[in-house]
């Protein structure tokens, strides 16, 4: 019987706790310096100026992709990433949602002190049966991104469904395809899982199916190829 390494062991990375406490301090941090925007994760991989490479190559590819379309982040943080491709040139509707309340008042901060406009922030508990922004938001973006919040939620203890049998990674990709628009993508950043993982993770959702992946550096270590995270588009159906 091979291993379920799409299953990770639990972390206090997975609580709302931690990154609240990891939020308020960022937060606490900017008060006192304004430079100081905070973490800015994956960033010795490149990984945001990758994705945003990824999404200026792939414009009208497909009929969602285009300056002006409407893009999600979930799990936002300090919002760095729609920062990022707001700067760029992207021009759409953006909405950074995350579950700590602390990472959205932190992130609004930043938009305000820097003068950033169309960029919403909002907190939501995507892995929440009819949660309200979901609920508000079906099919409404033209590309969701996630980096390292997948990674995040495998972390989590925490069960779902009517019996309690299923996991965050379970959960996941029934209630975020609801969010993409038919036609959209769903541009999944992770350091925890390879892309054969994060396949086997989206592709339980018959909506979704695998379109594109970002080329990151390759290394090679004991004759095994690898790469330090994965970056994968999902098109929704």
């Amino acid at each position: 019987m091979t291993e379920d390494t799409s299953k990770l062991n639990h972390s206090k990375l997975g609580t709302k706790e931690y990154w609240d406490d990891f939020y308020k301090l960022e937060h606490s941090n900017f008060e006192k310096n304004t430079e100081d925007t905070g973490e800015c994760w994956f960033s010795d991989s490149d990984a945001e100026e990758k994705i945003i490479s990824f999404l200026f190559d792939n414009l009208n590819e497909l009929p969602t992709i285009h300056e002006q379309a409407d893009i999600c982040d979930l799990g936002t943080g300090n919002g760095h990433l729609l920062f990022q491709i707001r700067e760029e040139g992207f021009k759409g509707k953006f909405v950074g949602i995350d579950y700590s309340e602390t990472s959205v008042e932190f992130a609004r901060e930043i938009a305000d002190a820097n003068d950033v406009d169309n960029i919403e922030f909002s907190t939501s508990d995507i892995l929440i049966e009819n949660d309200e922004f979901i609920t508000n938001n079906k099919e409404k973006f033209d590309i969701v991104l996630d980096k390292g919040t997948l990674d995040a939620i495998a972390l989590s203890s925490t069960k779902y469904g009517e019996n309690n049998d299923l996991i965050g990674a379970d959960v996941y990709p029934l209630n975020v395809k609801n969010l993409v628009k038919k036609g959209g993508i769903l541009l999944i950043t992770s350091c925890n899982f390879t892309e054969e993982e994060l396949k086997k993770i989206i592709l339980k959702e018959k909506s979704l199916e695998f379109w594109k992946k970002v080329d990151y550096p390759v290394f090679e270590f004991g004759g095994v190829k690898g790469q330090t995270i994965c970056s994968i588009a999902f098109l929704k159906q």
